[in-house]
């Protein structure tokens, strides 16, 4: 690896763009940073990553940025303790199980598994969103087997590509669970963490770690995520959707793009 200055710079610019986004719109920031870390550094000339070491980094990195943005969140009264337990639990159990089986797959197939997530995921963001924003959040239910399934499932497949699955969580709250938008959001961050658990360890015993950038990455999230969840507060909540729905989509397009050509 290059362990010069501008290399470092790159990654920390590269880890606090996506912990600003991910405390903005409550994703662990994976979806932007995983592209970023992949294709960035060789376009300026450093040594490239593999799918392995970009998703082993992009594990721990969303550990911290998601616990640093659930932070800021913590007197909003918009975190849904239920929502975190039932969606919680699943997801970190399916994640390790998923970031420990990962190191037995080819970066063929983590980039395929991640390109499919994200897909479904900008699918989602486009649909209608039925969960009202306002009034009393302290009230609202949920179908708790679906909550508790689906978490179960993004926490494999997110776990395989050291994704905390937050960028498909956040879109099933909002289209199939009915979740008002900064509820989601809030709750999501929490979620995540919880679930970047299971993937950071599974990671670390896969042996894809890498100590330089992964601490490069976790002081840009640190500083970057809590920023962005304050801003992230006092947006609307359409604005809020849009953005998601965005990244989520021009994300999706790359990625297909490298895979089919």
């Amino acid at each position: 690896m290059d362990w010069n200055l501008g290399w470092l710079l790159t990654l920390f610019a590269i880890g606090f763009i996506g912990s600003f986004i991910s405390g903005m719109v409550g994703i662990g920031g994976s979806i932007i940073k995983y592209p970023m870390l992949l294709y960035i550094p060789p376009a300026l000339g450093f040594a490239a990553f593999t799918a392995q070491e970009v998703s082993a980094v992009s594990a721990v990195q969303v550990f911290f940025a998601t616990i640093a943005g659930a932070f800021a969140y913590r007197k909003s009264g918009l975190i849904n303790k239920q929502l975190v337990i039932y969606m919680g639990i699943p997801i970190v159990l399916g994640s390790f199980i998923g970031g420990y089986g990962s190191k037995f797959l080819p970066d063929s197939v983590i980039n395929v598994t991640y390109a499919v997530l994200a897909l479904v995921a900008a699918i989602m963001m486009f649909l209608p969103k039925k969960g009202s924003d306002g009034g009393d959040y302290s009230k609202l239910t949920f179908n708790k087997g679906i909550a508790t399934g689906s978490a179960a499932v993004v926490g494999i497949l997110s776990g395989i590509v050291g994704a905390a699955g937050a960028f498909i969580t956040v879109p099933i709250m909002l289209v199939v669970l009915k979740i008002p938008t900064r509820v989601a959001i809030a709750s999501s961050l929490v979620i995540t963490f919880i679930s970047s658990i299971g993937s950071s360890v599974g990671k670390v015993m896969g042996g894809h770690m890498l100590l330089v950038p992964s601490i490069i990455m976790v002081i840009a999230s640190i500083i970057a995520s809590p920023i962005g969840a304050k801003i992230g507060q006092k947006m609307k909540v359409k604005v809020l959707q849009y953005v998601l729905a965005l990244l989520i989509a021009a994300t999706v397009v790359k990625i297909w793009l490298d895979i089919l050509l």
